[in-house]
């Protein structure tokens, strides 16, 4: 039986425990030690540390500070580890916990973060998602049913002060080029009360939460890059940059759509990771590394019918765009919700479906000049009823009383 390293309790608040952090540091101390060919448990925080509620109301998603975010296990130290070197990670099991058998999934105002579809939903809305074994199914969003593949949506290794300096400085210039924009271009080091940096107290914590990157974004050491089959028996390999290696761990997600459309785009859970660690000497050099790279689950949900939706990148207005794959990948999910509309759905339902649902996104097309072309694939399996078309035209099945909850931008 395999110890658990890091305990949390729902209860509590994440910011006392010295063993969750919120920003990226290589300052932060490592919270526990394990040899090369360890296998230890893991438990999480859900990524906003309890601050969503299963209710009907979206107001916390309105109000959530997503200056706190995200709360992560770690960093844990691998004993050997060494800058060059490839950590390897075997995710060996993954669930929830008792305390929090359901999910949520938002939308975030455009004002306090935005998403992918931000413009044509600013406003903040929510859906619960209860968990049933393997399965979820969720009382905001009738009519779908689908087994989960849960994920840490964020996993990666500590940088160094090189490769922190780095990160600050490159997005700080884009966040310079157009400052006032809302949503923000990036999410800067703020320091301040928010940033809780593990076991670091006092002054050296004051000086390392200056500078500590945010955990927003996926970087070249891994982070938050929302890969959905980094599931059971999937292995990473993650370049490392500081002695120790520094593994963090969290936002885990029960189920989630390529590209986690709605930004809070999962269904986000608390939960536990059972890993296994274990070291390739010099790896980085010698396979060519600066990016993790990993093996995917074996375990997949078996959904064999798809509708395939396509966009191109000429966007809403009409204007023309140069291969510009996020445009069009926007596209084929807009074009996905228009068409569950004629179901009886609502906009709102149509986006947390793709972003909670396992779709697969694809590149389908960079090479034909202007229009790059991506795909959304819609399994058709997860539904109470066909959505194929057919002669007749669609049959709504959806009781229209029933939506995502909406909170209005005080």
């Amino acid at each position: 039986m395999a110890s658990t390293l890091i305990k949390v309790d729902l209860s509590e608040s994440p910011y006392t425990n010295e063993k969750i952090h919120n920003r990226w540091h290589p300052d932060i101390p490592m919270c526990d030690w394990v040899e090369p060919g360890d296998d230890f448990l893991v438990e999480t925080y859900d990524w906003t540390g309890g601050q969503i509620k299963n209710d009907d109301s979206a107001a916390d998603v309105r109000d959530v500070d997503l200056r706190q975010v995200h709360f992560l296990s770690g960093p844990i130290g691998v004993k050997g580890a060494e800058p060059g070197d490839l950590l390897v990670v075997d995710i060996l099991d993954i669930g929830a916990v008792e305390a929090m058998n359901w999910g949520f999934n938002g939308f975030f105002s455009k004002n306090n973060g935005g998403g992918f579809l931000t413009d044509h939903f600013p406003a903040a809305q929510k859906s619960i998602w209860d968990f049933e074994g393997m399965f979820t199914k969720s009382r905001h969003v009738p009519g779908v049913r689908y087994a989960g593949l849960i994920h840490p949506g964020l996993i990666g290794c500590l940088p160094d002060h090189k490769m922190l300096e780095t990160w600050n400085t490159r997005e700080k210039a884009l966040f310079d080029t157009d400052p006032g924009r809302v949503p923000g271009l990036a999410n800067l080091p703020d320091g301040g009360e928010t940033a809780h940096m593990g076991k670091l107290a006092g002054d050296a914590r004051d000086k390392a939460a200056a500078t500590g990157a945010r955990t927003v974004p996926p970087r070249e050491h891994g982070g938050n890059c929302d890969i959905k089959d980094l599931s059971r028996g999937s292995k990473v390999y993650f370049p490392v940059y500081v002695d120790g290696a520094g593994l963090s761990m969290g936002d885990l997600h029960f189920s989630q759509g390529d590209g986690e459309i709605t930004f809070c785009g999962a269904i986000e859970m608390a939960g536990w990771l059972h890993i296994k660690v274990d070291l390739i000497k010099g790896g980085m050099a010698k396979y060519g590394i600066k990016n993790p790279i990993f093996r995917p689950s074996p375990i997949t949900p078996k959904y064999d019918d798809f509708l395939i939706f396509e966009g191109i990148s000429v966007d809403e207005a009409g204007t023309q765009h140069y291969l510009d794959v996020h445009i069009a990948y926007r596209q084929a999910c807009l074009n996905a919700i228009e068409y569950l509309k004629k179901f009886g759905y609502s906009g709102a339902q149509g986006y947390a479906i793709l972003g909670t649902a396992p779709v697969q996104g694809h590149i389908s097309g960079v090479v034909d000049v202007p229009n790059a072309c991506a795909t959304l694939w819609l399994p058709t399996d997860i539904f109470d009823a066909d959505l194929m078309p057919n002669k007749d035209g669609p049959t709504p099945f959806i009781d229209g009383s029933v939506d995502v909850p909406i909170a209005p931008d005080l």
